[in-house]
């Protein structure tokens, strides 16, 4: 049912007892039945989501590490020298620093991309 009329401005109910004219003014909204909100299971739902985390983002060893984190790991497993015979940039090999190389990688998705890639290779090899 669409219950009695409420003004939106105030929050009163219509005296008109659900007149057609008066439901359809703009400043006239029906009252909600449940008065509950909706779950985020069914907000993502009404907007096409699936309610729990992506099937991407579950299988994404990358979801949820900082670009800073993924290059102190670098950096602990392979130190500056190694790290920059691996991936030739000049921010690993002159002069390194984190803060340095991290403004460097955000600024240059190529070189991000290389970074996250041998990111992964430890990864997998550590693991075996």
């Amino acid at each position: 049912g669409v219950g009695k009329p409420v003004h939106q401005l105030s929050g009163t109910k219509c005296d008109s007892r659900g007149s057609a004219a008066l439901a359809a003014c703009y400043h006239m909204a029906p009252t909600n039945p449940s008065n509950r909100r909706p779950t985020p299971k069914a907000r993502h739902q009404e907007k096409g989501l699936p309610a729990r985390m992506t099937d991407q983002q579950a299988n994404d060893p990358l979801h949820g590490k900082t670009l800073e984190a993924i290059l102190i790991s670098l950096v602990d497993h392979y130190g500056w020298e190694e790290l920059g015979d691996r991936i030739t940039i000049r921010c690993f090999t002159s002069d390194p620093s984190i803060r340095s190389s991290l403004k460097f990688l955000r600024k240059t998705p190529w070189a991000r991309e290389k970074v996250e890639r041998l990111y992964l290779e430890m990864q997998w090899r550590t693991r075996w």
